[in-house]
């Protein structure tokens, strides 16, 4: 596999992985990194942009298309939407740094849209925990301390 096809496949992953669709960037990383053949810390950089970008995409859908909360096409129902609401205002804009985590992580992501969260601050949060998640995967996959 050339450099630019393992980076890119990379990236698309993290990326795909971030939005609602089911995606696990981590066994990309992690079969990357075991290879050996690349730069560690290039595969984090990668993965983390790809990450975090597809988490912008979804606080721009929660910005957007709650707009469209009352058509019967809106994808998520009006319970479920209130129930993340609530969650969010509970525990606010620090409970992005939970946005690495698998199920609750992406649905946050577009809540913190549809809530109006600031764009740098959502940035800042969801860059410190998606680019943690994958240093700690990258330090227990190279055994590195």
């Amino acid at each position: 596999m050339s450099s630019l096809s393992a980076y890119l496949g990379l990236f698309f992953s993290a990326l795909i992985a971030a939005s609602l669709l089911p995606a696990q960037s981590e066994a990309v990383l992690v079969a990357l990194l075991l290879d050996g053949s690349y730069w560690p810390w290039g595969l984090l950089m990668v993965a983390s942009l790809g990450n975090i970008l597809g988490s912008l995409l979804n606080w721009l859908l929660g910005r957007y298309l709650e707009h469209f909360r009352q058509r019967r096409w809106f994808p998520v129902s009006e319970a479920r939407l209130i129930q993340a609401q609530r969650w969010y205002r509970r525990y606010g804009r620090w409970s992005l740094l939970f946005s690495w985590l698998p199920l609750i992580g992406d649905p946050l992501t577009l809540v913190a849209g549809i809530m109006g969260e600031r764009l740098w601050l959502f940035l800042i949060l969801v860059s410190v925990a998606k680019t943690a998640r994958y240093l700690v995967l990258m330090f227990i996959t190279l055994g590195l301390t």
